[in-house]
């Protein structure tokens, strides 16, 4: 078995200032969850829950000669880091259990020190050992994919299939902004606004059924850089939440990150989406970002949020490549 030390807060700040030095450098290379705002969300809404089966291997660049070190022991900067993601039971709003029964690992390695990639591979496959493994990387990851190929871990089908859970990175500039224009009756919240119950029933309600909680929002604004003047909500005339978006703001890069963005079943094809996503674009260029992403599925079956960020200017500008060992 491998190391079993879990993520901690602190270990996440690392992951956060990685990713900000890679999107730097090669923001193609930023995996799926591991930029600077996916991190935050990830980790804020589910460690209350999950956080016992997410063993972490972290590598830093003073720690090569004895192949990696741990927190606080080695010095110098985070230069790699594996967090495996192990079977566990989800328990949701409506009383379902999903059971999760495969291993998932999301990582980073700086491109400066890709060699160490086998080390995480490695790590990986001991500490989920006797699981079906999954990992994402990076379509620009030539390296990366021909390490992990070499490790046997080979293009997941159903994942990359015209139905497949695959996901594109979708990114824009913020220098010529449209306005958004809402439905009469309906107005813009924060939630410093609106409180916290209000944020996550406009959660809830969205991602029904849902394993978020007022815990799993808890968790979120007190994960950095999370700002309450950052996460929009729609109100609609009877004072339902009808739709809701976090921006997350990486000061050093001047970029912002849409996560999540979802819209009560109700209230959907009014516009509402596409309206808050403006609004979010204004409060984050006048917070200091000049860049924006938000995520998506890519696969052609799912053509609806894609739709939606094309609509207020994104466009594709990477993608990812799941890949399993049975």
């Amino acid at each position: 078995m491998g190391d079993r030390s879990l993520v901690t807060a602190a270990d996440v700040r690392l992951m956060q200032g990685l990713a900000q030095r890679v999107t730097a450098v090669s923001p193609d290379l930023v995996g799926t969850d591991a930029s600077f705002g996916e991190l935050a969300w990830n980790w804020g809404k589910d460690h209350a829950s999950a956080g016992e089966s997410w063993p972490r291997k972290l590598w830093f660049d003073s720690d090569f000669g004895d192949g990696g070190g741990e927190a606080g022991s080695g010095g110098g900067d985070l230069v790699a880091w594996g967090w495996a993601q192990l079977p566990r039971q989800v328990r949701r709003n409506d009383g379902s259990v999903k059971d999760v029964t495969s291993a998932y690992l999301a990582y980073q390695v700086h491109p400066d020190q890709r060699e160490l990639l086998d080390e995480v591979i490695d790590w990986y496959d001991a500490t989920a050992a006797g699981l079906e493994r999954t990992v994402i990387p990076q379509a620009a990851d030539d390296f990366g994919l021909e390490r992990w190929a070499a490790h046997g871990y080979e293009p997941d089908p159903a994942a990359l299939g015209d139905n497949g859970s695959w996901t594109q990175l979708n990114a824009r500039d913020l220098d010529d902004l449209e306005r958004p224009a809402l439905p009469d009756g309906f107005r813009f919240r924060t939630a410093d606004e609106a409180g916290p119950q209000a944020a996550v029933q406009a959660h809830v309600a969205a991602w029904a059924p849902s394993p978020y909680t007022a815990e799993s929002y808890e968790g979120v604004r007190r994960t950095p850089p999370y700002r309450g003047d950052l996460h929009v909500l729609v109100e609609a005339p009877d004072g339902t939440m009808a739709a809701s978006t976090i921006m997350w703001l990486d000061e050093v890069n001047k970029t912002a990150e849409f996560e999540p963005v979802g819209t009560h079943p109700d209230y959907r094809r009014r516009g509402l989406g596409r309206a808050m996503l403006l609004h979010g674009m204004h409060l984050a260029r006048d917070a200091g970002a000049t860049h924006m992403t938000v995520a998506c599925l890519g696969a052609p079956g799912h053509p609806g949020a894609r739709g939606l960020y094309y609509s207020v200017g994104f466009r594709k500008f990477s993608q990812d490549v799941p890949l399993i060992k049975a």
